[in-house]
């Protein structure tokens, strides 16, 4: 993939992960168009980066989704790259949280039913222009699971297998994905230790991008996956111990 001369789209970019490949992709000359739910952080990564375009909205919200294509669609019809980034996590148990339902459905809807629905959307914009290419932001949760957030566990599990799927729907676009370790963001603060930089993921993920890479297991994740082919039962017991 070319790094430079795109316009590209990441959800969830005013912090974390989007935030850092939002910075990346602006410093070599792309036009980058984030999303995300806080109006202040979106202020302020525009402060940061001038050149940037964002969007407020929350992505699992209908109308917001709809809102998010009319823009797209009038202000940036060479839309050729998809990064779906934006997810949320809740850490629970299931017998003994009592707010669990809203939960659940907010994680499903948001991990993986928004960028499902964004793909399908946005596809025929990003199909009309030169290079297209979709990235999902799995986790490698999503192969080895954590007992304490077994739906968020399952919505990266799917969006691995979908994003599998589409590469041999869609032969004519570079879908890709990336596959984290614990990465130190807002979503995992006081989560973990030994995160990974969202700077230094991003150093990763270009290399990746650049070689066409469809499957990039990145830092600890790809370890922790060759791990949990041979030796799943010490993989897991390892996961529960963060």
């Amino acid at each position: 993939m070319k790094t430079t001369e795109n316009t590209i789209l990441i959800t969830g970019g005013s912090s974390g992960i989007g935030l850092a490949m939002a910075r990346r992709f602006a410093q070599l000359g792309n036009e980058v168009i984030i999303t995300g739910r806080d109006a202040d952080k979106l202020r302020q990564a525009q402060t940061e980066l001038p050149g940037l375009h964002t969007v407020q909205g929350d992505l699992s919200r209908p109308k917001d989704l709809d809102a998010l294509i009319h823009y797209l669609e009038q202000h940036h019809p060479g839309l050729n790259v998809l990064i779906n980034n934006a997810s949320v996590q809740y850490n629970y148990t299931f017998d003994v949280e009592s707010e669990a339902l809203g939960k659940i459905e907010y994680e499903i809807s948001a991990n993986l039913m928004a960028p499902i629905k964004l793909i399908w959307l946005l596809l025929p914009l990003l199909k009309a222009n030169a290079d297209p290419a979709i990235i999902n932001v799995s986790s490698s949760l999503g192969f080895v699971p954590k007992a304490s957030a077994p739906v968020y566990d399952a919505t990266k599990a799917g969006i691995h297998v979908f994003t599998k799927a589409l590469r041999y729907q869609l032969p004519d676009v570079q879908v890709m994905e990336v596959i984290p370790p614990l990465v130190d963001t807002p979503m995992t603060a006081g989560r973990g230790q030994g995160k990974l930089s969202p700077d230094t993921l991003v150093d990763k993920f270009m290399k990746g991008w650049q070689a066409n890479q469809p499957e990039m297991r990145i830092g600890r994740a790809k370890a922790l996956l060759a791990l949990h082919r041979w030796l799943p039962n010490v993989a897991e017991r390892m996961i529960q111990r963060h």
